[in-house]
């Protein structure tokens, strides 16, 4: 498959839709990317054609729902070069994927003491579960902070991580500002202290080449439906040792090896973290997500959002004297993830007018709290970019952030507050 973004755009039958009468703009691959045709497909061709349960049928459906199962598992090591299937977990998500890390291996590993390193750049999945267990296990969390521009402080690590650190855990991509974060130099940091490290890969593997071997990392995650996936499921890789030194997150069936009335063995990794019947059709739809994105190349999905990134930037910057871009000016620092704001005008009162055209962004928090609170802000409107997008989506996006900005102009001067108001008629006007 080459990489025609017109052709691609084909295989999404949901780019087809109208929205207020208008061509939808999909630009929230960040939040949820769409799916295309193979992965519609493969999911309903397992429920009509092989639906079964996994590992357990001695019959045809059940070797056929198997077979597609663990081949998905083999699919995504591939993607990012994990050393074999037995090091990818399937998850619903990658929150479950490192509340997992958090309740089993954290639980066993971190106490009084001891700290964790995280960055103001943490999407909540990558905090929350760190305080939840800080309660029990009493340990210190640091925090990385961020410059002017939403980059890490790198020098910072040097004074963060030290002989008590436990772990080291930050995302690949910050899914609010866009900032294509430098695991490596956290990863060799951790390595340094004997610590281990976690990297949340949700905005990252779907978007370009991830080699877990390459960066030595212990664990790394990421969620199915930001991936031209479905929604429900995740993974996580982890080293073998790493998770042959975990106890299990759930108990019942699948992840025991036998079971009497004293006690309970476990199964080999990775079934011994799999409990219960799996969402089989969406790891068999992910399977396909993978297929997908490996035959148009991740390198080039990169060089394209790379493509798009760069024109939004020049676009918005020549168009707009007032506009706040957040995260790094250069687009090989920046994700397809432009976070942004006007003076006086709250984000969802912006976002509410985008839709009003059709145009789907995120505005909000984009669970990142404590960030938005050290930047001071309530929050932005974000537009992200997947496969399918173009530059005519950027010039509409432009488009709709002018037309936001003259009505608002027009209106007295106010407070901002997070209630959005009413579209006006002459906002939804080309």
């Amino acid at each position: 498959m080459t990489f025609n973004v017109e052709a691609i755009r084909e295989d999404f039958p949901i780019l087809r839709r109208q929205v207020h009468g208008r061509q939808l703009v999909y630009l929230d691959s960040a939040n949820t990317s769409q799916k295309p045709n193979a992965v519609i497909n493969a999911i309903s061709d397992h429920y009509r054609n092989h639906n079964a349960n996994i590992h357990r049928a001695n019959h045809v459906l059940g070797e056929e729902a198997t077979a597609a199962y663990e081949g998905a598992r083999e699919k995504v090591a591939r993607l990012i070069n994990a050393p074999a299937s037995e090091n990818i977990v399937f998850t619903r998500n990658i929150t479950e994927a490192i509340n997992l890390v958090a309740r089993t291996w954290g639980a066993a590993n971190l106490h009084e003491g001891d700290n964790i390193v995280l960055t103001q750049l943490e999407h909540h999945s990558n905090i929350v579960p760190w305080y939840i267990l800080r309660e029990q296990n009493r340990f210190e969390i640091r925090f990385i902070e961020v410059d002017d521009r939403q980059r890490l402080r790198t020098e910072q690590i040097r004074d963060m991580v030290d002989s008590r650190t436990k772990l080291v855990a930050l995302n690949h991509v910050s899914n609010s500002m866009g900032t294509i974060n430098p695991v490596e130099e956290f990863i060799e940091a951790a390595h340094r202290v004997g610590a281990l490290c976690l990297i949340d890969g949700a905005q990252s593997v779907p978007h370009m080449p991830v080699d877990v071997q390459a960066l030595d990392a212990d664990f790394y995650g990421f969620t199915g439906h930001k991936a031209l996936g479905p929604t429900g499921v995740g993974v996580l890789y982890a080293k073998r040792e790493v998770l042959e030194g975990m106890p299990p997150f759930l108990g019942g069936g699948e992840m025991i090896r036998r079971v009497d009335f004293e006690s309970a063995t476990w199964n080999d990794i990775p079934w011994k973290f799999e409990a219960g019947t799996p969402n089989i059709a969406d790891v068999v739809g992910l399977g396909a997500a993978v297929d997908y994105l490996e035959a148009l190349g991740l390198d080039n999905v990169r060089d394209h959002e790379r493509d798009l990134t760069a024109y939004a930037f020049d676009t918005l910057r020549t168009r707009f004297n007032d506009l706040k871009i957040y995260g790094p000016n250069d687009p090989d620092e920046h994700a397809g993830i432009l976070s942004l704001n006007f003076p006086e005008i709250h984000p969802h009162d912006l976002g509410q007018i985008l839709d009003s055209r059709g145009i789907a962004v995120r505005a909000g928090h984009h669970c990142a709290q404590p960030l938005m609170r050290t930047l001071g802000i309530a929050g932005t409107a974000r537009a992200s970019f997947h496969v399918y997008n173009t530059r005519d989506e950027v010039d509409a996006f432009a488009d709709g952030l002018e037309a936001a900005r003259n009505y608002f102009s027009d209106l007295p001067m106010r407070t901002v507050a997070p209630t959005a108001v009413p579209v006006p008629a002459e906002a939804q006007q080309p």
